[in-house]
């Protein structure tokens, strides 16, 4: 087998893990929060911090173009999602529950771990790198959902202030710009902690999967399953090939762009108060779907 049937399959058997320990009753889906909040709050954000602290930053201003490849992406699938479902009469907060479900990409909990897996450290850089995008377009939603539904651009800026990947990734690059040493030991728990992290997201992915919403939500299901699994991906292989982007620069970006929904929209939605049990849906189906959708568009780039 190569790296990429090894780390899909890998994968694959982590998820598969969590949804058996699920319905054997050793975990349940309550446990998926405090797994997640241990995650996003110190295992992620040590992972990323060790890769930025570590890295040939030599190179950043070669990476800063692979933001804006995720960040058009995004825009013009969110462009196109709104003209037909604004066509098809759906009314406003069904309408943007499915629009952060398409615009908001999985890059870092399922970005991170294939890119590593396939690519090494480089393709986990320039994963980094595409995730950023992906903070830029939630905090441009939370703005947007706070002008349209209410809320205070305070609360939406707190929130984002507070996010620990945000932090992870202006730290180790700093840090690592600055030359500043953190020492063996902290070094140490650092990368243990990193180590963590792939392990506990795919035994939480595994946890939230619920088939029931293909059934309760079947329209919407499909349409952000198409729009985020194809289309995307798609916006972004047009505007690599119009950069002339090459090699994992040009991969990295056109997988990252077929990454399945992202749960930052599960919390825009909650947070927002627009339909979270459909965008709950549409991220658990995708999310399936693209173990299936995944291997093929990295074999065909």
């Amino acid at each position: 087998m190569n790296a990429i049937e090894i780390t899909i399959l890998s994968i694959i058997i982590m998820i598969a893990l969590g949804y058996v320990l699920k319905r054997v009753d050793f975990l349940s889906e309550k446990d998926v929060n405090p797994l997640n909040k241990i995650v996003i709050n110190i295992l992620l954000p040590c992972m990323i911090f060790s890769a930025l602290y570590g890295a040939d930053l030599s190179l950043m201003p070669k990476l800063g173009i692979l933001p804006f490849v995720i960040l058009a992406s995004s825009f013009l699938t969110g462009i196109v999602s709104y003209l037909i479902l604004k066509k098809l009469g759906y009314e406003d907060k069904k309408l943007w529950s499915v629009l952060v479900t398409v615009m908001i990409a999985n890059t870092a909990f399922m970005g991170y771990p294939v890119n590593l897996g396939i690519f090494g450290q480089e393709g986990f850089l320039r994963a980094i790198f595409c995730d950023i995008a992906t903070m830029c377009i939630f905090i441009i939603l939370s703005f947007a959902l706070v002008l349209k539904f209410g809320g205070t651009p305070k609360k939406a800026v707190k929130k984002i202030l507070m996010f620990p990947p945000l932090w992870a990734i202006i730290l180790g690059i700093g840090f690592n710009l600055l030359s500043i040493p953190i020492g063996p030991v902290l070094d140490k728990t650092i990368g243990y902690l990193a180590d963590g992290t792939i392990p506990l997201i795919m035994l939480s992915l595994g946890l939230t999967i619920n088939l029931e919403g293909l059934s309760r939500s079947k329209m919407m299901v499909i349409f952000t399953s198409i729009m985020k699994l194809a289309i995307f991906p798609f916006f972004a292989f047009i505007i690599v090939n119009l950069l002339g982007l090459v090699d994992l620069q040009y991969t990295v970006s056109i997988v990252e762009a077929a990454m399945p929904s992202g749960m930052l929209s599960l919390v825009l939605a909650i947070t927002y108060k627009l339909d979270y049990e459909l965008t709950s849906d549409c991220i658990l189906i995708n999310t399936v779907i693209s173990l299936i959708t995944l291997p093929l568009i990295i074999m065909l780039i």
